[in-house]
């Protein structure tokens, strides 16, 4: 009896350790077995369809619900007693942005040509969609695209590409504590996207300064500078409507009815990318051994939740988006499903919640090293340990 009494304890033990084995196996940095012609194959043909009235229907229902909690908030949220009524501000401006979050994933999808058939439609939507939320549409296409050709090249993806532990600043070590995580986080989470695209912070190193608002970056050709004054100009004009709209009704009612929320919609945003490329299963390569496949291939599904609906599926699909960009939001799971028996170890999913998550990673993957023998030369992993071997 006493014996049997503690066998469910190490057997549920036994499934918690098997499962974080699970979630921290290594991707397999070897060429695959498949090629993305096989991939493609494996995906029923009407997840490829773009359907513009399905397409319409998605984006109508998040500006609906934007909509409908905002009338909520302006005409009934001061009627509370003032204890609750920051409660209800708090609560409105985290739910207003992950939906207006999932009007920026839409935004992004007409980046990939996954919103409709018609590429000047898809721009014209995307535009006006990022133009509102101060993002400048065709810069941010532009990276993203090269962001999506490059993907864990160390040597040319765009964006949250980790340090080595020689570039590491001698600073950082006061933040490698909780104190210092939470610091950096934060930091990370309010400044980072806008940052990004002011500065290029996170991004790749140019050799000289980079910006997404300069159409003479170093991110940018020549026959793309016209683009980028067209996102300048949509970005403006997205500034001048919300201060036009301060003078009337104030910097307060701004901030708090779209100001907050745009910050929780660029906190997401920074959030989900950098978990999708930050874990200590997904390998990085340098030029000698990054090819195109292996590098979309190492990214990982995340689970948010209820938020996993609401975000259009763009956390726990983004392995197949990274290997078909184009496939629509709405096609994305069952599509997802149908390439698994194809990828086998090469398809990583972590169930960790995002908050842990972020917490973890920020703590575990503080850079990347190659680790000795030739059979893993130009293949680099996360490392944690920043004192000196």
């Amino acid at each position: 009896m006493g014996k049997g009494g503690r066998m469910p304890v190490a057997g549920g033990e036994t499934k918690q350790a098997e499962k974080n084995e699970d979630i921290f196996r290594r991707v397999p940095h070897e060429k695959p077995p498949f090629t993305i012609a096989d991939i493609k194959k494996a995906i029923p043909p009407h997840c490829f369809e773009r359907s513009l009235i399905r397409s319409f229907s998605y984006l109508v229902y998040d500006l609906a619900v934007c909509f409908l909690l905002y009338y909520v908030a302006t005409n009934y949220i001061n009627l509370l007693p003032k204890p609750l009524s920051y409660l209800a501000w708090t609560a409105y401006i985290y739910v207003q942005g992950c939906f207006m979050f999932a009007v920026w994933v839409v935004a992004h999808e007409c980046g990939h040509h996954g919103f409709s058939n018609y590429h000047w439609l898809n721009d014209t939507v995307g535009f006006v969609l990022h133009s509102l939320l101060l993002v400048p549409y065709f810069s941010w296409k532009i990276s993203h695209r090269r962001h999506h050709a490059n993907t864990n090249s160390l040597d040319r993806d765009e964006n949250h590409i980790p340090r080595f532990k020689e570039t590491i600043r001698s600073y950082y070590h006061f933040f490698n504590n909780p104190i210092g995580r939470v610091f950096i986080i934060a930091f990370t989470l309010t400044l980072g996207w806008p940052l990004y695209l002011i500065v290029n912070i996170a991004g790749r190193t140019y050799d000289r300064h980079a910006s997404h608002f300069d159409p003479y970056s170093p991110i940018y050709s020549e026959r793309e500078r016209v683009q980028i004054l067209w996102s300048d100009i949509g970005f403006l004009a997205g500034c001048c409507l919300v201060y036009r709209v301060a003078l009337v009704k104030g910097f307060t009612w701004v901030m708090l009815v779209y100001g907050a929320p745009l910050h929780v919609v660029n906190g997401f945003l920074v959030m989900i990318t950098l978990l999708h490329h930050t874990h200590l299963s997904l390998p990085h390569y340098d030029a000698s051994e990054w090819d195109w496949l292996r590098g979309a291939l190492a990214t990982v599904d995340r689970d948010y939740g209820i938020l996993n609906k609401v975000f259009h599926h763009i956390a726990d699909t983004h392995v197949l988006h990274h290997l078909i960009s184009s496939i629509p939001h709405y096609h994305a799971e069952e599509a997802t499903e149908a390439i698994k028996p194809v990828l086998g170890d090469y398809y990583h999913y972590d169930p960790t919640p995002f908050y842990v998550a972020m917490w973890r990673e920020a703590k575990e993957c503080l850079y990347v090293e190659a680790e000795d023998g030739d059979k893993a030369k130009g293949v680099y992993w996360f490392k944690n340990k920043l004192q000196s071997s």
